[in-house]
């Protein structure tokens, strides 16, 4: 489990199913077997250098997020080590499996901040898009400042902290993210919905004011 609060930034090396992580800024204690959230995906230790370490990645993994997709030479990543039970939870509850890739529509500079507008490349994920509500962007926990086409597309805030801090402004525009959706969302989701012995797909389901009315609503 995570916060969406990266600690560090790190170079990466992809041999196939292994990655080497060079941590640039602000070490931080790991042992083997440790989860790490890289770019937002929860991955495992595998080895432990002086200032480096190694992860094993699935195909699927490859195959579904920005390691596989947005692979680049010397690639900068995200990193968060999972959150103890004593830290603060500066951001929000990151599980750090993705739920879908978004694309890049526009970066915009304003005079204090910048404007990231990104785009559910499945559309059926913009049903967790809620104005204001929290969404995990390459591991970074961030807020939904606007949304258009029911959420499919939506804008974010950053500050000078966190645009400096994190991989971001690497970014370009058609370039893919890594997103994860609010799991609070996703929970009330399922329960709204749920009927026992029920072999609905529930991710077609639409709530409407007449299926509130009735449930009892």
């Amino acid at each position: 489990m995570f916060t969406g609060i990266i600690q560090s930034i790190g170079k990466l090396k992809k041999e196939k199913n292994k990655l080497e992580i060079e941590i640039l800024d602000n070490f931080f204690d790991m042992e083997i077997g440790d989860s790490i959230a890289v770019d937002g995906i929860c991955l495992t230790v595998k080895e432990i250098f002086q200032n480096k370490f190694t992860v094993d990645v699935s195909e699927e993994t490859l195959k579904k997020t920005t390691l596989g997709l947005n692979s680049k030479p010397n690639q900068i990543v995200n990193l968060e080590p999972a959150l103890r039970i004593s830290d603060r939870l500066g951001g929000h509850i990151v599980s750090g499996h993705i739920d879908g890739l978004g694309i890049v529509e526009n970066i915009e500079k304003l005079e204090k901040s910048w404007l990231l507008s990104l785009k559910w490349k499945n559309k059926n994920f913009s049903k967790y898009v809620v104005n204001k509500g929290s969404i995990c962007v390459n591991g970074i926990s961030l807020t939904i400042a606007k949304y258009e086409n029911k959420g499919e597309i939506f804008t974010i805030a950053i500050i000078p902290h966190t645009w400096h801090n994190t991989n971001l402004h690497n970014l370009n525009v058609g370039e893919s993210v890594n997103l994860e959706a609010d799991a609070l969302i996703k929970y009330v989701e399922k329960l709204l919905f749920f009927k026992r012995d029920n072999k609905e797909d529930f991710s077609k389901n639409d709530i409407s004011s007449e299926w509130l009315k009735e449930n009892g609503w």
